[in-house]
């Protein structure tokens, strides 16, 4: 059976309250059980020896010849303890190869000959080697005699006359046994031999890192290069074209950052009383409300250069990269000052230190954090560069970074009401072509909780289910298509679903409809249908009147009752239960713990809050209860889930002949609108065709008649194979 599709209210949370969405309850596909350098200058020169073309920082009068520039005494010392490293790494990797300190010397020829030949050589790893007036050799453990109790193999050799190394090959190489030959050569040609691919390697590596030590030149990145450099993208003050215009639906915030603009554009206004502008401002909001257009309307309003990047830009698997790339940002942005740096993001980096689970050591991402800490406490009243931060996470930002003096002041930039709503749409219906029956304001209502992003990607969508339908211009019903398709998915008309499946949805999608038709304290119904969208089988919609900041108990009372009264009327059509109502069971309990644990409306536990903190730093719940409330808990919940199920179903049984009516209408037309469902439940007749009919009606039609072809041209007599002469 089906399982729930969720509704689009989302439930309220402890954290602020949130506007009221468009409820619905729908039927979904049950899926089954199973189923986180150096410092710059600070006065931004380049540090060195001289500057500029003048003379070589000597302080003279400028007639010395300047000398040639030497090689920076830092970049020397590291290639000579490179150098160093890799000849003692060399050496003690040869110590560690050679086995003549553990060496077994064996006292015969024959006596070596005879482990060869009962197989006791280990000559899988390392073959026999023949060296000047000896023989070395692995000897595998357990042995008798020499290594019984040994767990690894242990080095052998035998001492021969080295006139007969032929004698000792032949021997060897009868025996099958590979052997190689080292004779006359000095102990560093046998280092050599030995270590040559290790030596190869080492030097790949020395020519890669000299490479890099020679385009670093000193700069910023160190040895690291340009991997110390900042990676922000710079936009001039010519090519920021965001005005304060071009954002809608946050006007608190636009006049919060209005001071901004006016101290980059008239810096000693403020400096005539002695005040000063803060130095940085933190835009808090859900993604998608507009915090990275308004930091651009900023710049643009300030005609000043825009820095921006990512905190997660600032992380490098390189250790200190991220305080360095700090470093180069604010000094490049103090040298193009007044400018704008914007750090997207900022919880990447910015997270409250010495939280959540560690492995030791020094995190690079504090790291990161203490450099923008020191840069941004280290600005001039003079600098005129302000730092904008956008994150959708405040409550995890470590103090340190919001306390005043860094980021002074907070702008939350929250989710557009209905007033915002209707204005961001009009800014994006602009650049499309609209119809009559266009209503802006009505789409505003039926979009609550929609964020900025989310409005126009309907009008985006609108646009290509218009064109793709080949109208002149889009219609209302291509907005609230496009609505519907962002919010839940595409309809998915062709979908091949039984009967029983069929019915069991209509009956309850019809018991919703019925039920929140007839509560004068739930939300207006907007339209029932039971075509696929999505996972869902069927959807109850919902047209809030205004958007909802709190929760009242008689709404809340009436939204649980319309959120069982689909089970019941399936379970009354069908006589049995299904997954259907999965949903709808999560919700309805998910607000009765709500009203439990935060809003205290429950007269056993009184006005207390027993949900626990909310620091989502941690995996283990924070109850500071006794069992016994906790038991008591269970059963509150248990209480006002049974009695908005014990009314709902009161309900359905008083008013089934209506439910029969919607849901039979549902069966033939599919989707109805509130209209149809008010004269339903009145006991009126719908006029308008079904399904069936429009697809007959659609078949009937005449088709087309077939144009004649236009008549052949006469050919040209036949001139004997000549060729007619152009006119």
């Amino acid at each position: 059976m089906p399982d729930s599709m969720p509704d689009s209210m989302p439930l309220p949370t402890n954290r602020r309250p949130d506007a009221h969405v468009a409820f619905d309850s729908g039927r979904t596909p049950s899926r089954g059980p199973d189923n986180g350098s150096r410092s710059p200058n600070q006065n931004g020169g380049s540090g060195g020896q001289g500057s500029g073309g003048g003379p070589s920082g000597q302080g003279g009068d400028g007639m010395r010849p300047q000398q040639p520039v030497q090689p920076p005494v830092k970049v020397r010392r590291s290639l000579f303890s490179l150098l160093a490293i890799i000849a003692l790494v060399l050496l003690v990797i040869y110590a560690i190869r050679s086995p003549s300190q553990n060496m077994r010397e064996i006292q015969s020829w024959n006596e070596f000959l005879q482990f060869a030949k009962q197989g006791d050589l280990e000559t899988t790893t390392e073959p026999v080697r023949i060296e000047d007036g000896r023989i070395v050799a692995l000897l595998k453990p357990g042995v008798p005699g020499i290594n019984r109790d040994a767990k690894q193999a242990t080095p052998i050799y035998v001492k021969v006359v080295p006139t007969e190394y032929k004698f000792y090959m032949d021997k060897l190489t009868e025996l099958n046994v590979p052997w190689m030959a080292s004779v006359g050569y000095t102990f560093w040609q046998n280092l050599l031999i030995s270590l040559a691919p290790l030596l190869l390697i080492l030097l790949v590596i020395g020519f890669v890192i000299s490479r890099s030590m020679r385009g670093a030149g000193g700069g910023p990145g160190g040895m690291l290069g340009s991997f110390g450099k900042s990676r922000h993208r710079i936009t001039s003050k010519d090519a920021v074209n965001v005005t304060f215009n071009d954002v809608a639906g946050v006007d608190e915030a636009k006049e919060e950052v209005a001071e901004i603009v006016e101290f980059l554009k008239n810096p000693n206004r403020f400096k005539k009383l002695g005040g000063r502008i803060p130095r940085g401002v933190l835009l808090a909001g859900p993604p998608g409300c507009g915090k990275t257009l308004l930091a651009k309307a900023i710049a643009g309003e300030a005609d000043v250069p825009f820095f921006s990047i990512s905190g997660s830009d600032f992380v490098e698997m390189f250790v200190g990269v991220g305080a360095s790339r700090v470093r180069d940002l604010f000094k490049q942005a103090k040298e193009n000052s007044p400018c704008i740096i914007f750090l997207d993001e900022i919880d990447a980096v910015g997270r409250r230190r010495g939280g959540g689970f560690t492995t030791g050591g020094h995190d690079e991402r504090e790291q990161t954090l203490n450099a923008i800490l020191v840069e941004m406490d280290g600005f001039e009243a003079n600098d005129q560069v302000i730092v904008i931060a956008a994150t959708n996470r405040v409550d995890v930002l470590d103090p340190a970074l919001t306390r005043p003096g860094r980021f002074d002041r907070s702008v939350t930039v929250n989710l557009p009401d209905i007033a915002g709503r209707k204005q961001i749409l009009t800014v994006h219906a602009k650049k499309i072509t609209k119809g009559p029956d266009v209503d802006l304001e009505r789409l505003a209502r039926g979009t609550p909780m929609f964020s900025g992003a989310d409005l126009a990607a309907v009008i985006n969508e609108a646009a290509i289910i218009a064109t793709m339908a080949g109208k002149e211009f889009v219609e209302m019903a291509d907005l609230e298509e496009a609505r519907d398709k962002i919010r839940f998915g595409r309809a998915q008309k062709s979908r091949k679903i039984e009967q029983d499946e069929r019915v069991a949805t209509a009956y309850h999608e019809a018991g919703h409809a019925v039920i929140q038709a007839l509560l004068p304290n739930a939300d207006p119904l907007h339209k029932v249908t039971i075509i696929p969208r999505g996972q869902a089988m069927g959807a109850t919609f919902s047209l809030p009147e205004k958007d909802r900041y709190g929760y009242s108990r008689r709404w809340i009372d009436a939204t649980m009752r319309v959120l069982c009264g689909g089970r019941i009327a399936e379970e009354k059509k069908t006589g049995d239960v299904s997954s259907g109502a999965a949903m709808d069971i999560q919700m309805v309990t998910r607000l009765a713990r709500l009203m439990v644990l935060e809003w205290g409306m429950s007269d056993r536990l009184g006005f207390v809050n027993y949900s626990g903190a909310d620091t989502r730093e941690t995996f283990i719940p924070d109850k500071d209860y006794s069992p016994e409330t906790a038991h008591m808990i269970d059963e509150e919940i248990r209480r006002f889930i049974d009695k908005a199920y014990v009314d709902g179903r009161e309900m359905i049984e008083t008013n089934w002949e209506k439910v029969v009516a919607v849901a039979e209408a549902l069966l033939k037309h599919e989707t109805l609108s509130k209209d149809d469902v008010d004269r339903l439940m009145r006991g009126e007749r719908i006029d308008k065709p079904t399904v069936a009919e429009l697809l007959a009606a659609e078949t009937a039609k005449p088709a087309k008649p077939a144009v004649a072809p236009p008549p052949k041209p006469e050919l040209p007599p036949d001139l004997g194979g000549a060729m007619p002469r152009p006119a």
